[in-house]
């Protein structure tokens, strides 16, 4: 004979006689005063006519206490299936990259320089033939090497944080034995 408010996993698609899914369900107290006096309104309901049993509808349960310094109570919920991961969320990292120009003595006659190396100056900046269109240069120094990374990036979705699952139903004693405390 169960205990009364005993919760067991159950693999049938209905509950047996005496028992109820753990379905977040609202059920009168005057029918089921035992198990009132067991759980209240400790997932819901009015206190007056009715009260809920516990929702376990795609959730996990979790034993109540202290563990780590974080304090679990009946009836707490929490969690989420998916976040969004932002930059607080990612420990500190680099994605280094290293760009090492090299100049040449000659001026530049094309977009592309010949023999992989830029045009240069003696004031050691990337230089093409002037032209009318001819844009400011910057001075980069002899074989200066310039760190850059990645952009942040990104498209602010969800990650799925979900582990794999069985599902199955989760039922609660409306009858029984009532329990006694040790």
């Amino acid at each position: 004979m169960p205990y009364i408010g005993e919760i067991r996993l159950f693999a049938g698609s209905f509950p047996p006689v005496g028992w109820a899914f753990c379905d977040g369900q609202l059920i009168p107290i005057a029918e089921n005063d035992a198990l009132f006096i067991l759980i209240g309104t400790t997932y819901g309901g009015d206190g007056q006519e009715t009260f809920a049993l516990p929702d376990l509808r795609g959730r996990v349960p979790m034993h109540m206490g202290t563990r780590n310094g974080v304090t679990y109570t009946i009836g707490e919920q929490g969690g989420r299936t998916e976040v969004v991961l932002s930059l607080n969320n990612i420990p500190p990292h680099t994605h280094p990259y290293t760009y090492q120009p090299i100049a040449s003595s000659s001026a530049g006659i094309s977009g592309s320089p010949q023999g992989n190396y830029y045009a240069g100056s003696g004031r050691k900046a990337f230089y093409r033939s002037p032209t009318a269109n001819t844009a400011n240069m910057a001075n980069i120094g002899n074989n200066t090497a310039i760190q850059t990374g990645p952009n942040q990036d990104g498209g602010n979705l969800p990650v799925n944080i979900m582990q794999p699952y069985l599902t199955v139903s989760f039922i609660i004693s409306l009858y029984g034995q009532y329990p006694q405390q040790s």
